[in-house]
């Protein structure tokens, strides 16, 4: 978003807060369309929205946006969290995330200081050696900005390949570099996002690059294709080894993405089927027949074997499922002869833990992963090479979440990284031989004294149909329960996404307004197994917003705040939740502010990125699904001359996951139907997607107006314009 720009008079009128509302704003163009749904007639009075190259819309968006920003930018205190939020950054010297441990010990991660707008790629040789910095996306071509949107180090550390791109649109091109030189290689590989994955070899990389560059052509993403690059040859002659075309009798979808590689450590070819469906579609072969024709794929894993993620060591394969496990255990099999119907459970299911699926690591003593109770209380296990016995690592401090990384499955290295809501980011190397954690910080320390006085709250929430909910609470020592706090409530509650304890303290500033932060664990997320996700999806997604409004009902019945106070706040599928929340209980919310959110499900198969979310959310082709996602649609769910809370929508014009006309038509039917006299507000960022990639300003700005925008209309001292120059 731009920096905030004060808005000029205009014949001396001063307007009050309440005349925000909307004056002069153009109503967005019509154009009615309607279709029928297995019996079900439904209207689309802004169907024309979806054609976002027409002068009208375009036109239409851009008054909404450039009124979105100057009301934005007039409220007081904003500016104020944008500077508390970059002095608080400025306390750390730097910021390391994403780390990778080549075999030879050369570390790879992106830092970033805070005069960085943009994380670098950096490396080092082991966690005392120099650091170098690889490559600089402010500084690559003069007059653009990009950003690196995936980097992969080659195992033995020579070579790294990464992807570059702009204006968050997460596609552009992959490079290739040299360490030791630090030079680039001359071939780029095109329609590419990330930096592909290695072979054993060091010298081939496997990739899957976009038909086009048109983000918003359905071609673009349908049947794709995964090739091999070998160093020093013409991208142009990069052979293809997985896709529908080699493979028809495989079952490969247009939506799906195929991708393929070889596992070192059982010397297999493995070939995934890649969707948002949580369970894994794979294939198998040997891995000498990966650059030949005619691959002998056999199955190894299929979606009703409900695996969600698996590693491997020389001998085995560990695997963990929830076919039949609502909270998963871990399974283990033979590389050589794989069968998942034969395989040993390796770990049993727990009664009150879900193992956290993505933190799963081998090395040469074993086993790690990482189960956690409602999604806060994380803990850290381990089975020895060989054993059958999990046990608890006992860790230096509790944490709410969890973070693995090892080098390889040769190596005993392993790094552990705790967290929670209220404390930052801290890692340790672990030692088998020892069972001792120690401190190997790659970020800069910092202190937080404005938030050492913060409360956690955990606390269970019955819903709708009294299944207990797990709500996290941040607020100020000593808040008096008098129901005068404003509560912003951030969620999401999709694709078993959990919503893991995490130090984030732009959002910390909340509290520090005398606000409590709320994290509802909706169904629909992981938190509590995969049972817990199976029952906020398709046909059960309604129990995601309705555990919203739950929580949102305990917090004023138990006098920590009062409906006219609270905020609703989620990004992307989480504006499934929002905008049903908004709409099937507008008197209990005072603000709504969905970002680049799903707010039109049922036009979703229409946009590039739909057909590939089928397995999460549904397909209009099914009665079931339809109907299923006409519920989950808050567009449709809009009523003429109701008076819904004051809402920010916002859109990225670049977006690629989220199309930028579901939020532009959302808005433009509850700007029509909305009675009452809160402003609702719509802002299309042009030089932004679904916010990957967003510079670190950009990142405060957006939080700042979304802060700030609740603060305002929660009544919050210091964010109340009493009068306020518009033009």
């Amino acid at each position: 978003m731009k920096h905030p720009v004060l808005l000029p008079l205009l014949g001396g009128l001063l307007l009050s807060t309440a005349a925000l509302a909307q004056p002069s704003v153009p109503a967005a163009p019509t154009g009615p369309a309607s279709d029928t749904y297995f019996g079900v007639k439904v209207d689309d009075p802004y169907r024309n929205l979806e054609n976002l190259q027409d002068p009208a819309v375009a036109s239409w968006m851009k008054a909404q946006s450039e009124y979105a920003r100057r009301t934005l930018n007039a409220i007081p205190g904003r500016q104020g969290l944008i500077d508390k939020m970059v002095e608080i950054d400025k306390r750390k010297a730097a910021r390391v995330s994403d780390l990778r441990v080549a075999d030879n010990d050369r570390y790879f991660y992106y830092k970033s200081r805070p005069q960085d707008q943009q994380p670098k790629l950096y490396c080092r040789d082991g966690y005392k050696g120099q650091e170098v910095l690889l490559f600089d996306p402010e500084a690559y071509e003069k007059g653009k900005l990009y950003n690196i949107n995936g980097f992969a180090p080659s195992h033995d550390g020579s070579k790294v390949s990464f992807g570059i791109s702009e204006k968050g649109s997460e596609l552009g091109r992959t490079l290739i570099m040299d360490v030791k030189t630090r030079k680039l290689f001359p071939e780029q590989i095109p329609l590419n996002r990330g930096g592909g994955e290695w072979l054993p070899d060091n010298q081939t990389l496997a990739y899957l690059p976009y038909n086009n560059g048109d983000l918003k052509d359905m071609a673009a993403r349908q049947n794709t294709q995964c090739r091999l690059h070998r160093l020093g040859t013409p991208v142009a002659q990069d052979q293809v080894i997985f896709s529908s075309k080699l493979y028809p009798k495989l079952g490969i979808k247009p939506s799906d993405y195929p991708y393929a590689g070889i596992d070192r450590d059982t010397k297999q070819a493995y070939g995934f089927l890649y969707s948002v469906d949580r369970y894994l579609n794979v294939f198998y072969a040997p891995a000498a027949a990966l650059t030949k024709p005619n691959i002998p794929w056999q199955p190894l894993f299929r979606p009703a074997d409900e695996v969600t993620n698996f590693v491997t060591d020389e001998q085995h394969i560990y695997f963990v499922t929830a076919r039949n496990t609502p909270r998963q255990k871990l399974m283990r099999m033979p590389a050589a002869r794989p069968n998942v119907a034969a395989a040993e459970v390796l770990v049993p299911e727990s009664a009150d833990e879900s193992i956290m699926d993505e933190q799963l690591k081998t090395t040469k003593d074993g086993v790690y992963f990482v189960r956690s109770r409602n999604g806060v209380e994380a803990r850290l296990y381990f089975v020895p090479r060989g054993g059958k016995a999990a046990q608890e690592l006992k860790l230096p401090r509790a944490a709410g979440r969890i973070e693995l990384t090892n080098k390889n499955a040769q190596s005993s290295d392993v790094w552990v990284t705790l967290g929670g809501w209220t404390t930052d980011r801290q890692r340790y190397r672990y030692s088998p031989a020892s069972r001792q954690f120690t401190a190997e910080p790659l970020s800069s320390e910092a202190e937080y004294p404005e938030f050492a006085g913060l409360v956690v709250e955990e606390v269970l929430v019955p819903s709708h149909d009294g299944v207990q909910v797990p709500l996290s609470l941040i607020y100020p020592k000593g808040l008096k329960r008098d129901a005068s706090a404003p509560v912003l409530m951030v969620g999401y509650g999709a694709y078993s996404v959990s919503m893991e304890p995490t130090f984030m303290p732009p959002f910390l500033l909340w509290a520090q307004q005398g606000g409590i932060l709320a994290c509802p664990h909706v169904r629909g997320g992981g938190e509590l197994g995969e049972a817990w996700h199976k029952a906020g999806q398709k046909a059960t997604k309604p129990n995601t917003w309705k555990d919203l409004i739950a929580c949102a009902e305990y917090l004023t019945k138990n006098s920590y705040t009062a409906p006219g106070k609270i905020a609703i706040n989620g990004g992307s599928a989480g504006g499934i939740l929002i905008g049903r929340a908004m709409t099937e209980r507008p008197d209990l919310f005072a603000v709504a502010i969905p970002e680049v959110g799903c707010l039109n499900p049922v036009r979703m198969e229409n946009s590039p990125n739909g057909p590939v979310n089928v397995p999460e959310f549904g397909t209009m082709t099914k009665e079931e699904e339809a109907r299923a996602l006409l519920e989950m649609d808050a567009y449709h769910h809009l009523k003429p001359g109701t008076q819904y809370p004051a809402t920010l929508v916002t859109a990225g014009f670049n977006d690629p996951r989220v199309i930028a006309w579901q939020p532009a038509k959302f808005a433009a039917r509850l700007q029509a139907s909305n009675a009452g006299s809160r402003p609702v507000l719509f802002f299309t960022d042009y030089e932004a997607g679904h916010g990957m990639g967003d510079s670190r300003l950009k990142q405060f700005e957006s939080i700042a107006d979304l802060m700030a925008f609740g603060l305002w209309q929660t009544g919050a001292p210091g964010f109340q314009p009493d009068k306020v120059a518009v033009k």
